[in-house]
């Protein structure tokens, strides 16, 4: 099967994702400054979310730039990485608006870890099908960086209920670690 058709689907449901994101930002009643300062949590939410929504649409992007084809197994692991990627807008509005409280910090984190686990099922069924020795297959190789970020989310996901802020600082390591595309994929695809 072609790979356009999967490309176009996820790259408009992580669109619709970020439009509910923003859609979910309430305008302040107030014209202060003040008002926007209330809204702090949110933004800060808002913020890390759709970064993190760039990041897997970059990432997502430079996987399916190294293969020429997918199967059905490949069209149900991507369902399910934008399945968790579409309670992002939910678990960010949660946390937001109860200004980082532990359970929703923990959700959040949740998310995340689980939208990291398909990440990585999707990745593997792609090498799967195109091989070890493909482009994608000696670029990612064993995926340590995917595998630690979903150790890191599991450890934040338990600091959450003990210091919530320790555990977001853990999620924006993460984010950190997947800042820029993986150019393990770049690199393989320029040799």
């Amino acid at each position: 099967m072609s790979k356009s058709r999967i490309e176009a689907f996820s790259d408009g449901v992580l669109a619709i994702i970020i439009t509910i994101m923003v859609l979910e930002l309430k305008v302040p009643q107030d014209t202060s400054l003040a008002a926007i300062k209330g809204l702090t949590p949110t933004l800060l939410s808002y913020l890390l979310s759709f970064y993190y929504l760039g990041i897997y649409w970059n990432n997502h992007h430079h996987l399916f730039q190294a293969i020429d084809r997918v199967s059905g197994g490949i069209l149900w692991a991507n369902l399910l990485l934008l399945f968790f990627l579409s309670l992002v807008p939910f678990a960010t509005a949660w946390m937001g608006e109860h200004h980082f409280a532990p359970w929703p910090v923990a959700f959040y984190g949740l998310i995340l870890m689980l939208a990291g686990v398909a990440y990585y099922i999707l990745e593997r069924a792609l090498i799967s099908l195109h091989g070890k020795n493909s482009d994608l297959g000696k670029a990612v190789g064993s995926d340590y960086k995917g595998l630690v970020s979903v150790l890191i989310y599991a450890l934040a996901i338990a600091l959450a209920f003990w210091q919530p802020w320790i555990a977001c600082a853990l999620y924006v390591l993460v984010s950190l670690l997947w800042l820029i595309p993986d150019r393990r994929i770049e690199k393989q695809l320029t040799e």
